[in-house]
């Protein structure tokens, strides 16, 4: 019972690689709150896996954060402003293109990019993609971030999905209880290694897609978010106190739709890597 205690009580945090530009050669503008990771590996391209690995603390979302997004949900964006709700930390799966384990349910969090299996949910029959930018915090920031100082909190950014139970979230709205296992089930939040901000230039004019089966499904601009960045990480913190190894996943654009078995997904947005998996079968 006591070697149990010990064993429970030292599991580590998930963590995300951090890439870095070949040419890069600092740790960024802002402190990250590394740990130690694996030696540094050709990523192809221009990126090069860092020795720094990213621990996850908590993973927060942002809900209906696109006009047409939240429209096509049946919301007001009107009248109704972006949301908050949240995902467990060990619901990230890391598209780590250094990693050769292809299977989301072994090895932790951690999958080859190129061909990550992301089993189908259980319990559900409408699985939906929601493409997204993910930005990770990297300097407590506590409550009430202001909107001028809220980019000197941000280390990094990266694309992910939330992976959502559609059949679920529509039930627990109509008995207005919590979207819990909706959203925050096993795997659900794929997403690429983080990306240093010093390291990537993203603008309103930057775009994000999402393809499934390589047909274009989802298609924005960062401009085309109803909070900006600043604006969504000053809003969080009114509500929680930001820390490092946050992550916040700032809202999908219209496009969402189902998910099948054997369906291959990539999410770009701008230089940043890219998000790819593959629909595994059910769990």
């Amino acid at each position: 019972m006591v070697g149990m205690i010990k064993s429970l009580f030292s599991v580590s945090r998930p963590t995300v690689p951090i890439f870095v530009r070949s040419s890069w050669s600092g740790v960024g503008a802002a402190a990250a709150p590394v740990e130690g990771g694996s030696d540094s590996a050709d990523a192809g391209g221009s990126w090069t896996r860092s020795d720094l690995e990213f621990p996850i603390r908590r993973v927060y979302c942002v809900g209906r954060n696109y006009r047409e997004h939240a429209l096509e949900m049946g919301g007001n964006p009107d009248i109704e402003p972006p949301f908050f709700f949240q995902k467990p930390a060990d619901a990230v799966v890391v598209c780590d293109p250094t990693n050769t384990n292809t299977n989301a349910n072994t090895n932790t969090n951690r999958n080859d990019g190129a061909a990550v299996v992301v089993p189908y949910p259980p319990m559900s029959s409408s699985l939906h993609y929601e493409g997204e930018l993910i930005i990770a915090i990297g300097a407590d920031g506590g409550l009430r971030v202001s909107v001028d100082d809220a980019l000197d909190h941000v280390y990094g950014y990266a694309v992910g999905c939330d992976l959502t139970r559609r059949d679920l979230q529509d039930e627990a709205k109509r008995c207005r209880r919590p979207w819990d296992t909706a959203k925050g089930f096993d795997h659900s939040c794929p997403m690429s290694p983080i990306v240093p901000k010093g390291d990537v230039v993203l603008s309103d004019d930057t775009a994000i897609e999402l393809s499934v089966n390589d047909a274009i499904r989802q298609r924005s601009t960062l401009g085309n978010m109803i909070r900006s960045v600043p604006e969504i990480v000053s809003n969080l913190s009114q509500f929680f106190a930001l820390r490092r190894g946050d992550l916040i996943l700032t809202g999908t654009p219209d496009g969402v739709s189902h998910l099948l078995v054997g369906d291959s997904v990539t999410i770009t947005c701008g230089d940043l890597m890219p998000c790819r998996f593959v629909v595994g079968e059910r769990e």
